[in-house]
C-alpha cells in the first residue's frame, strides 16, 4: 500500500507540528526529557549489529498488516538508522518512545508525515533529506505499530563459543621483543573496516593493522602497559600484546550483540588480573580473566530508573573506567541513572554498591587525583561527580545541552584552582567544573566559568598536564568549516577566546569526502596533539599532527590502510588516565 506523500501531509500537517509542541511543553515540566537535538541524532543514529541478528517477532494484531519480506526490511532500516535514539524494545533515549500503545493510536498517515518531514524537536526528515524512499517510509510507519521483534540474550555458553586464546600467556613473549616506544604507541580506530591501526608515536610509521571487531569504540591499555584491549560496537573484544615482534592479537571474545566499553583491574594488587565489558544488548556486563579473556561472570543492568522508579527492560551499559582508589570497577548504567561501583576482590561474591546519579548517563573520565569520575548524564544535561573514595555521590551539576566529554580534560584555572571540562553536542559552550574541595571548596563541584567555542556538535575536548593549552572538537557540527576545524583555548589566558586551527585544510585532502576533525590526543611527552581528519570509507583520511608549544602543522599521517579513522588512544595516557 502506498500512499502519496504530498497528499497526506495536506491532511495530517497540523499534526506534524503538534506533537513537537505538546512535547516540548511536557519536557518544560519533566527535565528528563529534553529537547532532541540534530547533531546528538546524528551521533546516535550510527547502525546497530542487531540489524542481521535473528530475533523473535510477535504481530499485534490491532496494526496494519505487513509481508514478512516488508518487516525484514523494516527491521533492517530500524536497526541501520533508528535503534541508537529509540532503543531496541523501542522504549526511547534519546528520541521517543516508539511502542504500539503510542503508534497504533497515532495511526499510519501520521506517522508517516512525521518520518518524511521530521520536527523542529530533532526528528531527521528521512524522506526528504533523500535517505528513504517513499516506499520505504510506508514500511516504517507500519512497522513501528506492531510489538518490537527482541533480539536473543548472550550466556556464559554464547560467550564461550566465541571465546578464542590466539597466543595462551605462557606461549607469549617473556620479555618485550621490540623496539617500539610501547608507552608513545597510538591505538587509532579504522571504524568501517573493523579494525585498529596501531602507529608508532615517535615515528609515525604504523606498526601493524590489526583485525577487530566493527567500529572500535574504545581502546583501553592494562595497568602494566603491555596489552591493549578494544571493543567493537558488535561485543567483539580483541585482547593484543604490544610485547611481540609484530603486535597483534592474542585472545577475543564477545560479550552479547551490541557493545561500547571495556577496561581492566588498575588497583594494586590486581593489575593485569581481570577485565570488564558492557554491553548495550543484552543490558549487562562480563567479567573476564585478564590474560585471556575466559568468561568469569556476567551480571544483567535491568532494573529501576533513579527518578521514578520505573522498571526498565533495557538499560544499556555505557562507559566503564578502573577505580584506582579501590579494587572496583565504575559501571555506568544509562537508561536508569545508576553508577555501580563493582567490588572486583572476590568474583565469586560479588559486592556491588549502586549510586543513583541521573538517567541516560554517557561517557566521562577522571579528575586529576583520579579520586572523583566525572560522568554526563547527557539527555539529562548534567556532570554526576562520584566520589570514589567514600563510595558516593559528590554532587550532580547541571551544565549544558547533552553534554559530551569523551573523558574530560584536567586543567589548573587560574583563579579557581583545578578543573575538569566538558564540551556539548547541543550548544557551543564548554562547562569547567572545580574539582579541588581541599584548597577551593567554594568552587567544589560547580561550573566555575562557562566558555564559548565554535559552535555545537562537539563530542571530545583535551588537555594535558604538560600543555597550556585546551583543545575542542566540533565533528558534528553542520557548518562544514566548524566541523573540519578545532578551537583551541589558552588555559593561563581564558579570556582572550580561542584560536582556530584548521586540521582538515593542513591534511592536504584533495577530495570531497567531510574531512570531520575528531577526537584530540596528547602523545606521552605532552607537546604533540594528534587529530582524526575522518571521511567516508570510499574517501581519503589522515591523521594530523600538532605542534602544542607552537599550534603549528608537525606531521600528516597518510596510508591508504587509514580507513574512516576515528578515535585514537595513546597507551600511557589511557594507561595512567591522563587527560
Amino acid at each position: 500500500m502506498r500512499t502519496a506523500l504530498p497528499r497526506v501531509a495536506l491532511i495530517a500537517a497540523s499534526l506534524l507540528f503538534a506533537w513537537p509542541l505538546a512535547a516540548q511543553a511536557q519536557n518544560a515540566a519533566d527535565p528528563a526529557k529534553k529537547e532532541v537535538l540534530p547533531a546528538d541524532v546524528k551521533y546516535h543514529s550510527g547502525p546497530s549489529p542487531l540489524a542481521a541478528v535473528p530475533m523473535v517477532e510477535s504481530r499485534n494484531p490491532k496494526a496494519p498488516p505487513m509481508t514478512q519480506a516488508e518487516f525484514d526490511v523494516a527491521r533492517r532500516i530500524y536497526f541501520e538508522r533508528c535503534a541508537g535514539c529509540h532503543g531496541v524494545l523501542r522504549k526511547g533515549a534519546t528520541g521517543k518512545p516508539l511502542t504500539p500503545d503510542i503508534t497504533t493510536a497515532k495511526g499510519t498517515d501520521y506517522l508517516k508525515v512525521f518520518i518524511a518531514y521530521g520536527s523542529p524537536a530533532g526528528m531527521p526528515n528521512w524522506q526528504t533529506s533523500g535517505e528513504m524512499s517513499e516506499e520505504q517510509v510506508d514500511i516504517m510507519a507500519r512497522y513501528i505499530q506492531h510489538e518490537p521483534p527482541t533480539p536473543p540474550e548472550f550466556s556464559m555458553a554464547d560467550m564461550l563459543a566465541t571465546w578464542k586464546v590466539i597466543v595462551p600467556p605462557e606461549a607469549r613473549p617473556k620479555k618485550k621483543e621490540n623496539n617500539f616506544n610501547i608507552a608513545n604507541i597510538f591505538s587509532t580506530t579504522l571504524r568501517d573496516t573493523g579494525e585498529v591501526a596501531l602507529i608508532d608515536g615517535d615515528t609515525k610509521q604504523i606498526i601493524n593493522v590489526v583485525k577487530t571487531g566493527y567500529a572500535v569504540h574504545i581502546s583501553r591499555t592494562s595497568a602494566s602497559g603491555r596489552y591493549l584491549y578494544v571493543i567493537g560496537r558488535d561485543a567483539k573484544i580483541n585482547m593484543i600484546d604490544l610485547w611481540m615482534a609484530k603486535p597483534d592479537n592474542v585472545a577475543e571474545v564477545r560479550v552479547g550483540l551490541e557493545a561500547r566499553s571495556v577496561d581492566t583491574s588498575k588497583f594494586k594488587g590486581f593489575e593485569d588480573k581481570l577485565a570488564i565489558a558492557g554491553s548495550y544488548w543484552p543490558p549487562q556486563y562480563t567479567i573476564m580473566k585478564g590474560d585471556t579473556l575466559e568468561p568469569l561472570k556476567i551480571v544483567s543492568t535491568r532494573g529501576n530508573t533513579v527518578d521514578k522508579q520505573e522498571y526498565h527492560p533495557e538499560p544499556r551499559v555505557a562507559s566503564i573506567v578502573a577505580s584506582h582508589y579501590k579494587p572496583e570497577f565504575v559501571v555506568n548504567v544509562k537508561e536508569t541513572g545508576q553508577t555501580l561501583l563493582v567490588d572486583y576482590s572476590n568474583v565469586d561474591a560479588l559486592k556491588v554498591t549502586t549510586i543513583g546519579t541521573a538517567r541516560f548517563l554517557h561517557d566521562g573520565g577522571l579528575d586529576s587525583t583520579h579520586r572523583y569520575f566525572m560522568v554526563a548524564a547527557n539527555q539529562s544535561n548534567k556532570i554526576a561527580a562520584v566520589d570514589l573514595k567514600e563510595g558516593k555521590l559528590a554532587k550532580l551539576i547541571d551544565v549544558g545541552k547533552i553534554p559530551h566529554p569523551g573523558r574530560g580534560a584536567n586543567f589548573v584555572h587560574p583563579q579557581y584552582g583545578p578543573v575538569w571540562s566538558t564540551g556539548h553536542l547541543g550548544d557551543d559552550t564548554i562547562s569547567l567544573i572545580g574539582t579541588d574541595p581541599a584548597k577551593h571548596p567554594a568552587q567544589a563541584f560547580k561550573v566555575v566559568a562557562t566558555l564559548k567555542g565554535q559552535g555545537g556538535g562537539s563530542l571530545f575536548l583535551k588537555s594535558h598536564p604538560k600543555s597550556d593549552h585546551l583543545y575542542v572538537d566540533t565533528p558534528l557540527n553542520p557548518d562544514a568549516a566548524v566541523a573540519q576545524s578545532v578551537a583551541v583555548f589558552n588555559v593561563k589566558a581564558l579570556d582572550k577566546g580561542y584560536t582556530v586551527l584548521p586540521i582538515a585544510q593542513w591534511a592536504g585532502i584533495a577530495d570531497d569526502g567531510a574531512k570531520r576533525v575528531v577526537q584530540p590526543e596528547f602523545n606521552k611527552a605532552g607537546d604533540e596533539v594528534w587529530f582524526s581528519v575522518w571521511s567516508a570509507k570510499d574517501k581519503q583520511s589522515a591523521l594530523v599532527v600538532v605542534d602544542d608549544k607552537t599550534l603549528k602543522l608537525k606531521a600528516v599521517i597518510k596510508d591508504p590502510r587509514l580507513i574512516t579513522p576515528t578515535g585514537h588512544f595513546n597507551v600511557n595516557n589511557t594507561q595512567h588516565d591522563i587527560y
